[in-house]
C-alpha cells in the first residue's frame, strides 16, 4: 500500500499509459501515473495497512443488499480530466466499475473514495491529490483518514458541484457518509483489535 511517491523511471523520459500499465503488469510494487511519469508508490505502516481495512469492515456490513461495492486500495483509479492514474486506500462504486479506455484496469466512476494520510503523503492527500479527485464526476465525498489523530474527515459535494468539508469526527464520534447511507465508528476504525476493552 502506498505511502510516498518516489520517482523511479528516468526523469527526463516521457511515458505513455501503454507503458505504465506494462510496467503494473509486471511489478511486485504500486505506481503512479501523471503527466507521462511513473512514479513507484512506497510501503506504508503496518497500522496505515490496518486502518483500511477496518474502514472497510465497517462499511461492508452497512452496504449489504445495496448496490454500493467497497473495493480495496488493489483497484486503481483514473481521473478523466487529469490523466492521473493511482490506488486510493479505499472506494466505494454504487454503479459497475467503469474501465478506462486506455488501462482496463483503472476505473473512472467511484462514488466514495478514501485515502489514510501518512507523514511523507498528508500534504498530497489533502492538496494536489484531492484537487485530481475533485474532477471525477461521479465523486460524492472524499474522506481522509488522518495517521496522526483519530480523526476522519469526510469532505462532500454538493448539488452545485462546490466542495466543503461536511463531518469531522474523533474519539466517541460518529462521522457520516451522506451518499451511500453510512456511519463509520471513528473510534472501532481505530481501535486495535488485540487493544483489551475498557
Amino acid at each position: 500500500m502506498r505511502r510516498g511517491i518516489l520517482a523511479v523511471m528516468d526523469e527526463g523520459a516521457s511515458y505513455t499509459v501503454d507503458d505504465y500499465v506494462r510496467v503494473e503488469e509486471g511489478s511486485s510494487l504500486k505506481h503512479e501515473f501523471y503527466d507521462g511519469q511513473i512514479r513507484a508508490m512506497s510501503g506504508g505502516t503496518p497500522e496505515h495497512a490496518r486502518l483500511p481495512v477496518s474502514l472497510a469492515f465497517q462499511l461492508t456490513a452497512q452496504l449489504a443488499g445495496k448496490p454500493c461495492v467497497v473495493y480495496s486500495s488493489d483497484l486503481r483509479v483514473r481521473i478523466g480530466a487529469t490523466g492521473l492514474i493511482t490506488y486510493p486506500d479505499l472506494s466505494v462504486y454504487c454503479d459497475s466499475p467503469t474501465a478506462d479506455s486506455e488501462d482496463k484496469l483503472a476505473q473512472l466512476n467511484p462514488t466514495v473514495l478514501f485515502e489514510v494520510t501518512s507523514t511523507s503523503s498528508e500534504t498530497y492527500d489533502r492538496g494536489g491529490k484531492f484537487e485530481h479527485y475533485k474532477l471525477i464526476p461521479t465523486l460524492r465525498e472524499y474522506v481522509i483518514v488522518s495517521h496522526r489523530e483519530h480523526v476522519i474527515e469526510v469532505h462532500r459535494r454538493a448539488d452545485d458541484g462546490t466542495w466543503s468539508l461536511a463531518d469531522r469526527g474523533g474519539e466517541g464520534e460518529n462521522v457520516r457518509l451522506v451518499s451511500i447511507g453510512c456511519v463509520i465508528d471513528v473510534s472501532a476504525v481505530y481501535r486495535h483489535p488485540a487493544a483489551r476493552p475498557t
